[in-house]
């Protein structure tokens, strides 16, 4: 019987973190199972590869669909997933954004102690490795690898300036002391690489600890409860799919993402015990919460054509294309090291916010349909997405058989707040792309396009082509009510020696891109895990809005 002290289910952000944190002590042991591959692929590690792995399903992407959703026209959205080593963090655009500092205080005041902003920066500083050296808002030594973007083509400044020309501030650090504005991306690549928290976390460990067991492509199947505790996982292994058992002497940790983590507890009994049974499980657990509280950003896009032959188009159609990936290949640098996405903004919808709801990312690239339509000019892309969707959605069991997806039900623009802000962010990706700094740039509107101008309009574009920008969280969410599937310290009510960690703990939707909260959160867990004392909070100025 393989028994370890503790096992970790997902090799994604947070597993990375806690297999290098835990594993830290050499007389603990911990195994790592992952449903995917390790981190190999080319793809992975060049940066301009991105749109290759989010578009289809791959082998690190594990291509869900959402149901067909209500107030969208009844479409079934894509939603990738990152599948394999470093998880999403494998697959995503590579932005670095924390939320605003108001994000946590607003956790803390829902009675989350030891949530609050100033408790988790010291975590954030923790994991980062900030290209500009440490500050009190960054970490100048930690193994996670962020990197100001160089603003290297002028249309990223045209942005910028495009902004401030409608009104708008400008910031240079969006996870320092002014989220608000215009401003530059930091991202998570380094050395003209993907900086995974596979990179950062796993990899430098994973062969050089003998307390540290990593099994890739197990598939997870069910967590063993017996007589209330959480004494290890069933799982799938290799093409001929044996089935065994991995055992846990002290926990169990759930890291396989907002969407399987409660899938995967829904499978082992832990659940609506009503929704179970109709799905032939025993409930072991009813844990209403569970599956419940999805929370994701919705995002739509303005499109123009460009004047000029700037965009990630010019620089690899034909044969440009094989000159990137020999020069990348040889050096690490060229378009291929770039993730074309440089700058953005965090704006708000209407006056009265104390802090912005809505999020742009600039891309110097048409982009469409998750980069599905093929690309055929130069151009630029706005996604605009609202940061706090009142919209509340669900995950549910297909079957019982955990090799099926889950049911997938974000609940999109179901209030009429979510739909105003999204209309509004329309409006304002316009209003900026009309600026004068932009003016030696644009091209015509490829969409919405020129006929979309009422606010009818507007919202029948939104419904037909809004699409998720990849970050659902909230499903396992933790609270200080005893209805929320998990406490502050993140175990799970009802059954001993059993946590999960990763962004299904989040009770409220962040102010931004979602992994490095992620991967701050199981830093803390770490600490929590181990029975460590949580670093003194970090006292800094946040700057009221304007």
């Amino acid at each position: 019987m393989r028994e370890y002290d503790y096992v970790i289910v997902g090799a994604g952000s947070a597993g990375c973190v806690l297999a290098n944190r835990l594993s830290a002590d050499a007389g603990v042991s911990v195994c790592l199972i992952e449903a995917g591959k390790k981190d190999t692929a080319l793809q992975v590690r060049m940066p301009a590869a991105v749109g290759m792995l989010i578009k289809d399903e791959n082998d690190h992407n594990w291509g869900f669909h959402t149901a067909p959703q209500a107030h969208m026209e009844g479409r079934k959205l894509w939603w990738p997933r990152g599948r394999g080593w470093g998880g999403s963090s494998s697959i995503n655009g590579m932005i670095y954004i924390r939320g605003h500092a108001r994000d946590y205080d607003q956790w803390r005041q829902m009675g989350l102690t030891g949530w609050g902003y100033s408790d988790v920066l010291p975590y954030f500083k923790r994991s980062e490795s900030y290209s500009g050296g440490e500050s009190a808002f960054h970490g100048g030594e930690g193994p996670l690898h962020v990197t100001q973007s160089p603003l290297d083509s002028p249309l990223y400044s045209a942005f910028i300036e495009a902004g401030r020309a409608a009104g708008h501030p400008v910031t240079e650090d969006f996870n320092g002391a002014q989220q608000a504005g215009m401003g530059p991306y930091q991202r998570t690549i380094h050395e003209g690489e993907r900086w995974s928290a596979s990179f950062g976390y796993l990899r430098p460990i994973a062969d050089a600890r003998d307390n540290l067991t990593v099994i890739s492509t197990g598939m997870v199947t069910r967590v063993l409860v017996e007589n209330g505790r959480a004494v290890g996982v069933e799982l799938v292994e290799g093409k001929g799919r044996q089935v065994g058992e991995v055992r846990a002497a002290k926990e169990v940790l759930v890291c396989a993402g907002a969407i399987q983590s409660p899938q995967l507890l829904m499978l082992s009994g832990i659940g609506p015990a009503e929704e179970l049974k109709k799905r032939g499980i025993a409930p072991v657990l009813d844990a209403p919460g569970v599956g419940a509280n999805l929370q994701d950003h919705l995002d739509v896009v303005v499109v123009n054509e460009m004047t000029q032959k700037l965009s990630a188009y010019s620089k690899q159609k034909g044969l440009r294309r094989l000159a990137v990936g020999i020069q990348y290949l040889l050096t690490k640098s060229g378009p291929g090291a770039d993730n074309f996405l440089q700058a953005g903004a965090f704006l708000n919808s209407r006056e009265g916010l104390d802090r912005p709801d809505l999020q742009l990312h600039f891309i110097n690239a048409v982009m469409i349909d998750h980069g599905r339509e093929k690309i055929t000019t130069d151009g630029f892309t706005l996604h605009a997405c609202q940061l706090r969707p009142e919209s509340r959605g669900t995950i549910t069991l297909q079957s019982a058989d955990p090799f099926d997806h889950p049911v997938i039900d974000p609940n999109y623009l179901a209030t009429e707040e979510d739909r105003r802000a999204m209309r509004e962010s329309v409006k304002l990706c316009r209003e900026i792309v009309a600026q004068a700094p932009f003016d030696a740039y644009r091209g015509a509107e490829i969409v919405p396009g020129g006929e979309c101008q009422t606010d009818a309009e507007i919202d029948a574009y939104i419904r037909e082509t809004g699409e998720t920008i990849y970050h659902p969280v909230g499903t396992v969410a933790m609270g200080a009510d005893e209805r929320a599937p998990l406490d502050g310290e993140l175990r799970l009510r009802g059954i001993d020696g059993l946590r999960v960690v990763d962004a299904s703990v989040m009770p409220n939707l962040i102010g931004g891109n979602t992994n490095a909260p992620t991967i701050m959160i199981a830093e803390k867990a770490a600490d929590m895990i181990l029975g460590k004392p949580a670093p003194a909070p970090a006292e800094v100025d946040i700057m009221e809005p304007a």
